[in-house]
């Protein structure tokens, strides 16, 4: 697999822009050295049936919450759901290397909620998150993390 698959949701065209940006620093390195990996969007919509993916993958989703602080009086995720339904009932669980999450810190706790719930819900690890639509500090950081444990992965 000499490429690193994300799937990922976009309601509002936030996480796209970041995925797009993210997928043109990683064409920059590839140019500069050959063996660094593609990265592969697949966005998943409301509309999308659950599928069963064959190769291992990165989920980015944004935060979409309403009532509660989401730590002690609860969350109710909306919106994203599309996502986590693809993902649990496609039975892709198992192939979920890391999440990713993005938010808006004006919502405090809740900020990068969501991905934090599905790390935990689908047993993988919290990597990162950033703020709306990210800055190029972001872009770069993430695309460190996703590489790094693309490798290790790639090495078991």
């Amino acid at each position: 697999m000499s490429h690193i698959n994300i799937l990922y949701i976009s309601l509002e065209g936030n996480t796209r822009s970041f995925l797009q940006r993210l997928q043109s620093f990683a064409v920059q390195h590839k140019l500069i050295n050959d063996s660094f990996p593609d990265l592969v969007l697949k966005e998943v919509g409301p509309q999308d049936l659950p599928a069963k993916e064959t190769e291992p993958f990165f989920v980015f989703v944004p935060t979409y919450l309403t009532g509660g602080n989401g730590i002690n009086t609860g969350y109710t995720e909306i919106m994203t759901n599309a996502l986590g339904e693809y993902i649990d009932e496609g039975g892709n669980k198992d192939l979920v290397m890391g999440v990713v999450g993005s938010g808006n810190r004006n919502f405090n706790e809740q900020f990068c909620l969501t991905a934090r719930k599905y790390a935990k819900v689908f047993d993988a690890p919290f990597l990162d998150c950033y703020e709306i639509r990210g800055t190029d500090v972001d872009i770069e950081r993430i695309y460190d993390k996703l590489l790094t444990v693309w490798k290790e992965h790639m090495n078991k």
